[in-house]
This record gives structure tokens, C-alpha cells and sequence, in this order.
């Protein structure tokens, strides 16, 4: 931390901004609908979604570690690793970080990263990009299966063949950033538990103890680092959530103070993009901008929308795609990127993060837009 002035004329403009949210929030809800909202939201989100995650987290974490003390980690790594090296250029231990966070939600990669016999199969500028590579791939069980009971089986597909090309570019963009960044500062390595990364390819380390012993312990330790990890990411879902869902969703039937109604500023915001959404995305409605936008706090808010979107019209299959590939790649990283990478050690290169993952998204979901009309206009009418 350093040291700053009191206050400057900054002060005076954020308390302005703040004020005029306030206002802007309390004039058209009233002042005790708003409060009672943000707090009804903020307490459904740590019921319903951060304890949940949490619980994935624990699970996640558990299983993670289990692989790696048994050596299965050590077979993903030597079976997957010219494939995983190719693409994302990253180790092939990477493989069960991806397995983990798409079973589960972001966190769980934070999990396996905590566990020394994971974490050592990386060379110390990929660490960061873990942060990226795991976020690709949160949820993405839930989503496709979510998807898949809404009928749209090729769509989630496709959806997932764009979130993978999302998340290498999202992957790569943060390994460039992080290169230059631990090349001219030698100071943010973190100390390593073994010394040559070519011995570790050879050998592990394991627990004392019986077979039974190491696979008790091993589960609870690795439960217990995911605890931590779920524990870590409560202010960012609870404020970033928060804040995209009041300024999403509306309340057909007046405000009453109950969770997730709000001011629909971003469907508002959408009418004046949906030319650059329909070229980029296939978007034919502005309201689709409401699921990437709430995809970018929390996914499993997102997929609440489609039921709605399906009912009224306002979507179609290849909607259906792109929504499946960003909420798969985006998941939620607003609200916990700054969570992992400060879990991570790594917390100077969130904006990096951030910015990689940005980019990611949106290439995943162009992608799932375009391979979609290859598929449906092309491929399909040739048989």
C-alpha cells in the first residue's frame, strides 16, 4: 500500500457518482424497495449460489487431490501433455483442471493449484494463466446439460467447440502478458517446491502412511484447500452479482423489494448495439444482450433468462449456441477473477486477467455464431 492525500477532487467526484446511483436507483424503485432488494439479492446470491460453489469447491478440491496422490495426475499429464502443450501451451496436468472446473464451477481450479503436486508441473509464468484456463471451462456441465433439457442438443455443442477456442486465445493472450511481466520482474516468483521441474516429471511426492491413511488424507486436505478457495471468492460474487443483476431485470408487476428485480439498463443499452450483436453474435433482439452481460457476474443467473427468451420468441438456435460458449468461457469471472488471482499470489496481473478473458469471451462466442451457420447453411444442405 502506499501513501496518498486525505482526500482529493476524486473524492468529491466518486461521492457525486455514488450519490447519483443512489438517486437514479431510489426515484424510480423507492428508496426502500432499493435497499431492501440489494440486500434480498446479495443474501439469495450467498445462499444459493456461493455456498453452493463452495460445496463444489470442497468436492472438487477432494477429488483433485486424490489424483494427483494416487498418480493419475501424473498419467494426464504424460498422456495429454503434446495436445494440451499445443494449444494452450501449458502442462498436460492442466487436463484435470479443466475436467474439475467444467464439473464444477471456477474455483475448483484454484483448489488443485493449492495442492504442490499439482502446481509444480508449471513453469512460473503459466500460473497466472490458470486463473484464465480454468474460468473457460466453469460450469460447462451445467450449462450443456441445461441446455441439452431445452432441446438443443447440436446447439450446446457447437457452444462448447467455441468456448475451447475461446479459451485458448484467452489462455495464450494472458501467457504473453505474464512472459513479460515475470521477464522484467524477477521478484513475483513465488518460491517453488521443487527445484528441477525435470525431476518432478519423474517423480512425486506422496503421504506417510497405508493406502487407506493417504486416500482419507489426501481427501481431506485437498476438501480443505477448496474450502479456502470458496471462502475467498464471497465479495466478488456478492458485489459484482448484485450489480448486474439489479441493472438487468425489471419488475413486470411493480417493485415490492424482493430479489433480482432492478432497472433494465442493460436490455436498454442492447437496442442501440444490436446491429454489432447481430454481425458479431446472430443476435435478432436486444434483450440477448442480458445473457452475456449477467454471464459476466453469474452464468447460473444467465441461464434463468432463456425459459423466458424461449416463451417469448426471442431466441433461436444460434442464440442458443453463443449463449452456451460464453456462459461457458465468461462464467462468472467478474466476480472471480480478482478472487483467484489474489488466491493465486498473482494479484498486480488481474487487469491482465481480466483482459485476456474479455477478449476470450467474445472470440468464443463469434466463433459458435459462425461455425453454427457452417454447419446449418452449408454442411447440412450438401446431405
Amino acid at each position: 500500500m502506499k501513501k496518498v492525500q486525505a482526500y482529493s477532487y476524486k473524492t468529491f467526484i466518486l461521492l457525486l457518482l455514488i450519490v447519483g446511483i443512489f438517486a437514479f436507483f431510489g426515484i424510480i424503485m423507492g428508496i426502500s424497495n432499493f435497499v431492501s432488494t440489494l440486500m434480498a439479492t446479495a443474501h439469495d446470491l450467498l445462499i444459493n449460489t456461493v455456498f453452493f460453489i463452495m460445496a463444489l469447491s470442497v468436492l472438487a478440491g477432494a477429488f483433485g487431490s486424490f489424483l494427483a496422490e494416487f498418480g493419475i495426475l501424473s498419467l494426464l499429464n504424460k498422456l495429454l501433455a503434446p495436445i494440451i502443450r499445443f494449444l494452450w501451451k501449458l502442462p498436460g496436468a492442466a487436463a484435470i483442471g479443466a475436467i474439475s472446473t467444467y464439473i464444477s464451477d471456477n474455483p475448483a481450479i484454484l483448489a488443485l493449484a493449492k495442492d504442490k503436486n499439482f502446481i509444480n508441473y508449471f513453469e512460473e509464468y503459466q500460473k497466472p494463466a490458470l486463473t484464465n484456463f480454468g474460468t473457460s471451462f466453469g460450469m460447462g456441465l451445467v450449462i450443456t446439460a441445461f441446455m441439452f433439457s431445452k432441446g438443443f442438443f447440436t446447439e450446446s455443442l457447437i457452444g462448447n467447440l467455441g468456448a475451447l477456442i475461446g479459451s485458448i486465445i484467452s489462455t495464450r493472450l494472458m501467457l504473453r502478458f505474464t512472459k513479460k511481466v515475470f521477464a522484467s520482474n524477477p521478484d513475483m516468483k513465488n518460491q517453488t517446491f521443487h527445484k528441477d521441474p525435470k525431476e518432478f516429471l519423474k517423480f512425486r511426492y506422496i503421504r506417510e502412511g497405508n493406502l487407506f491413511q493417504r486416500f482419507i488424507d489426501s481427501m481431506l486436505d485437498g476438501g480443505k484447500n477448496g474450502l479456502d478457495m470458496g471462502l475467498q471468492i464471497i465479495p466478488g460474487v456478492l458485489i459484482i452479482c448484485t450489480l448486474v443483476l439489479m441493472t438487468t431485470f425489471d419488475a413486470p408487476g411493480g417493485y415490492t423489494g424482493a430479489a433480482y428485480q432492478g432497472i433494465p439498463v442493460l436490455p436498454y443499452l442492447g437496442k442501440f448495439l444490436i446491429k454489432p450483436l447481430h454481425w458479431l453474435f446472430g443476435f435478432k433482439s436486444p434483450e440477448a444482450i442480458a445473457f452475456p452481460i449477467t454471464s459476466l457476474g453469474a452464468v447460473g443467473a444467465a441461464l434463468g433468462l432463456v425459459p423466458k427468451y424461449l416463451e417469448a420468441g426471442l431466441i433461436t438456435g444460434n442464440d442458443i449456441a453463443v449463449f452456451t460458449s460464453i456462459g461457458m468461457t465468461w462464467s462468472g469471472y467478474l466476480s472471480t477473477h480478482v478472487g483467484m488471482m489474489d488466491a493465486l499470489g498473482y494479484r498486480p496481473l488481474t487487469s491482465k486477467a481480466i483482459l485476456s478473458h474479455t477478449v476470450g469471451g467474445l472470440v468464443a462466442g463469434i466463433s459458435s455464431h459462425f461455425i453454427y451457420i457452417l454447419i446449418n447453411q452449408v454442411i447440412i444442405p450438401l446431405f
